[in-house]
């Protein structure tokens, strides 16, 4: 309710003017009042307690902030009912600091919506269920990036113009086959998507101007060469491990069938990949298509801030995505399923979780503060693919541990339920991807997420380069002494590890 969300409010700027020193009257408190105020207190009033506010009241749809440091007072507009504008607070000089963003809004986005406590997910206002189940992923991307479905003659120039593009050049396949056997493919892939910008510099606003993205036809060529050289290059990323040559993409088959035959024909020119396994990987897609303002989204937006190039910015995504905490979520779960081992260890591993012994992989989510939908979708596909390969012999341990999680008070009173990691990870060992391959399958469908956002941003007028404010913790007006007179605690040098070749010169040069 419209109380709760002020205390959510107060609390983040309760956190964003802390101070360090005790003196009262260097302190700044907040609290919500509704008819008296406190000498010793800033105090935020909101002036209409009602759930619908009207944008053109002004008087009741504010803020009034008193910063009794000063005496000072301002009244903050709330837009609406549901936020406000931290550049308000430059009034009485100060900053808000929000530690990985978990309250902050740098933009208005009307690509995706959540709803985390009703375990509510939309694609442009379409729920992720009825997209799963009646549309497939190059209909939603269409629908991400452009904001409404496609009409057929749309549909069939869409999945043309992607088709067309899903070649890539043989100066980029020679470089990807320069990287050694056992390269992990996400790093691979990060690096050619990097090289990719390279040649199209057409589509560089480094050598062609910030405004060459207004041109609608540029920006969508961009986009269309994306999403279709994508799956050719994880392909060949695959494949390349295996020592197998690189298979030409098959422009008679859909987006994600391609995909799978490029992963998988060897010499067999009719190569079909099972349909039902193609529709389990299409829904896959769909759900990874876009998740707002991610870790990885965050980091295209504020890359493309700068004017950078769709390849780089992508790149960039990329980048975050191969972290642990990110991408490889699902492998983590996976991981932790083998490391239970049986069902009969799960009640051992769960007390270990309450005792802080070990961390359950693929429960919570920071959005979500209910069952993840897209989770309840996945769950179901799993089986559908079982059905075809045969059981996952760790889906029992899944099973048993979400059971047993679900019924203890200790997960339910923290909102810990299952996420959309917790059961695609054995969706794609049972479909036989090797284990960092996961965050690849992760990423293809995100790329469509990627360039909504990036179509976004252009098309935004208020964009701006991001540039977050910090706050300074460090030392101030140090003077600068000499080499000969520094002197420290522990005067030691940096340490590194060594490799067994690097043991061996150290122990030449020492001799």
């Amino acid at each position: 309710n419209t109380m709760e969300r002020l205390i959510s409010i107060t609390n983040h700027l309760q956190a964003s003017f802390d101070c360090e020193e005790d003196s009262i009257s260097n302190n700044v408190n907040i609290e919500v009042s509704n008819n008296n105020n406190n000498n010793n207190e800033l105090v935020i009033n909101k002036c209409n307690n009602t759930e619908e506010i009207s944008e053109e009241n002004d008087d009741n749809n504010t803020l009034t902030v008193i910063d009794n440091r000063t005496g000072e007072s301002i009244n903050v507009k709330i837009h609406s009912n549901s936020y406000f504008n931290a550049q308000e607070f430059k009034r009485i000089n100060l900053i808000s600091y929000d530690n990985g963003y978990q309250n902050t809004a740098p933009a208005m986005s009307k690509i995706t919506f959540i709803d985390g406590s009703k375990g509510c997910l939309q694609y442009r206002g379409i729920p992720i269920e009825t997209l799963c189940e009646r549309s497939n992923f190059l209909e939603v991307a269409y629908l991400l990036i452009y904001g409404n479905l496609p009409t057929e003659n749309q549909q069939i120039d869409w999945e043309k113009k992607i088709a067309s593009h899903t070649y890539v050049h043989n100066n980029l396949m020679e470089l990807q086959a320069q990287f050694r056997h056992d390269s992990h493919p996400l790093g691979i892939i990060i690096s050619v998507i990097s090289a990719l910008g390279t040649f199209y510099p057409e589509a560089n606003p480094s050598l062609h101007g910030t405004k060459i993205f207004q041109k609608k036809s540029v920006r969508n060529k961009q986009i269309i060469r994306l999403i279709g050289k994508l799956p050719t290059i994880a392909a060949n990323a695959y494949r390349h491990r295996q020592g197998r040559p690189y298979n030409y993409p098959n422009t008679k088959l859909g987006y994600v069938e391609n995909f799978l035959y490029m992963l998988d024909a060897l010499n067999e020119t009719e190569y079909r990949s099972n349909p039902r396994l193609v529709h389990a990987l299409e829904v896959l897609f769909i759900l990874h298509a876009d998740h707002e303002f991610n870790c990885s989204t965050s980091c295209l937006r504020h890359v493309a801030s700068a004017g950078t190039d769709p390849f780089t910015s992508v790149a960039a995504a990329a980048s975050a995505l191969y972290g642990v905490n990110h991408g490889g979520a699902n492998e983590a779960c996976i991981r932790m399923f083998e490391s239970i081992g049986t069902v009969e260890n799960v009640p051992n591993f769960i007390e270990q979780v309450k005792n802080k012994e070990v961390k359950l992989m693929g429960f919570g989510h920071r959005v979500y503060k209910n069952y993840d939908p897209r989770a309840v979708i996945i769950k179901k596909t799993a089986y559908e693919v079982f059905s075809i390969l045969g059981d996952e012999p760790l889906i029992a341990v899944a099973l048993e541990l979400e059971k047993i999680a679900l019924k203890d008070e200790y997960f339910t009173s923290r909102n810990l339920y299952p996420n959309v990691d917790f059961y695609s990870g054995l969706i794609y060992k049972s479909l036989g991807f090797p284990f960092d391959m996961f965050p690849v399958l992760f990423l293809i469908p995100r790329v469509v997420g990627y360039l909504a956002h990036w179509n976004e941003q252009i098309n935004d007028s208020q964009t701006k380069i991001y540039r977050p404010k910090q706050i300074y913790i460090g030392e101030k007006d140090r003077e600068y002494t000499s080499i000969a007179t520094r002197k420290s605690e522990k005067d030691k040098n940096l340490s590194i590890y060594s490799s067994n070749f690097g043991k061996r010169r150290k122990v030449a040069l020492k001799f």
